[in-house]
């Protein structure tokens, strides 16, 4: 059996928290090695400030996975690829399309593994929609995606500056599942982003798209949600609705029901694990250049200032 891959987690925060660690400690693949981040005496790993401190100091590691806002992340996937490390980058992968395209090249002229990864493909229904949709001939789709701000991102300043993508952040989970189960392509052709203000990316979305055989593609994103929060996309084909709701965990209107636990960051790192025993590179952009094309489509609405 191959010897563990050991991993250091750079960003510390609530989602490094909640899943990154849970799921490396559960996986048979991987060590914690070390962490880059502020010093927290509850874990035993060894811990450095920087990056740089990690990669002159040492532990020595095979990988690295990102979990720092997406505005500082270049920098540090291109130092730990030069440094011949396995790179693991948490969603959106960068803050520009241009970045993570010039990572991927870095990543192939070094030889080690670059993964863009967008956690909710792995959701338990996603994979099922996907087939079940594969056949199907798509008369609309309907993306509702709302919760509060509050609950999953307290306090956190960078993701309402540029390059945090404000509801996008959310959203893109959802773009990442609509672009994996949709069987054709789609593109933009209107947007309203509605913008708080007294910041600079928008807590609220309208959004339209189409493909090459003019499906009417809808959704709408809002990060003013309370109380139970909403992850659906609705799909009517030919064959019936399909509903796929709780993020992609459960998927009903079809010939079979699928419903499945959270078990998406295990099965990220399963494929991080793979790519890179095979120095193979995962790096899909589509989800990111959605929302950039939001950004440059879309009609921007001031609406009342948001304090946390």
């Amino acid at each position: 059996m191959a010897a563990p891959i050991r991993i250091a987690v750079a960003g510390v925060g609530k989602i490094a928290r909640d899943q990154h660690l849970p799921a490396i400690a559960a996986s048979p693949d991987f060590q914690l090695a070390a962490v880059v981040d502020l010093h927290d005496p509850q874990l035993t790993v060894p811990w450095f400030a920087t990056l740089d401190a990690l990669l002159d100091q040492g532990p020595a590691i095979d990988a690295v996975v990102l979990c720092t806002p997406p505005q500082v992340r270049y920098a540090l996937a291109a130092a730990a690829i030069s440094h011949g490390l396995h790179v693991f980058l948490e969603k959106p992968p960068g803050a520009t399309l241009a970045e993570v395209e010039l990572l991927r090249t870095a990543a192939h002229d070094r030889g080690v593994s670059l993964f863009a990864a967008w956690h909710s493909r792995f959701a338990a229904a996603v994979e099922p929609a996907r087939t079940w949709l594969a056949d199907r001939t798509i008369r609309s789709v309907h993306i509702v995606w709302r919760e509060d701000v509050r609950v999953w991102h307290p306090g956190q300043a960078w993701i309402w500056q540029a390059g945090g993508l404000g509801v996008f952040d959310p959203g893109i989970n959802a773009l990442s599942i609509a672009t994996a189960i949709l069987p054709q392509p789609f593109f933009l052709t209107r947007a309203t982003l509605l913008v708080p203000a007294n910041r600079a990316a928008p807590i609220a979305a309208d959004l339209a798209f189409t493909d090459s055989r003019q499906t009417a593609i809808t959704m709408d994103l809002d990060w003013r949600q309370t109380g139970p929060q909403t992850w659906d996309i609705v799909v009517e084909t030919d064959a019936g609705r399909l509903e796929l709701t709780h993020g992609g965990r459960v998927m009903t209107g079809s010939d079979e029901a699928q419903r499945g636990t959270d078990g998406e960051y295990a099965g990220l790192y399963r494929r991080f694990a793979t790519l890179v025993h095979t120095h193979a590179s995962d790096v899909d952009i589509t989800p990111l250049r959605h929302v950039a094309d939001a950004f440059l489509l879309g009609q921007r609405t001031r609406v009342d200032a948001f304090v946390d």
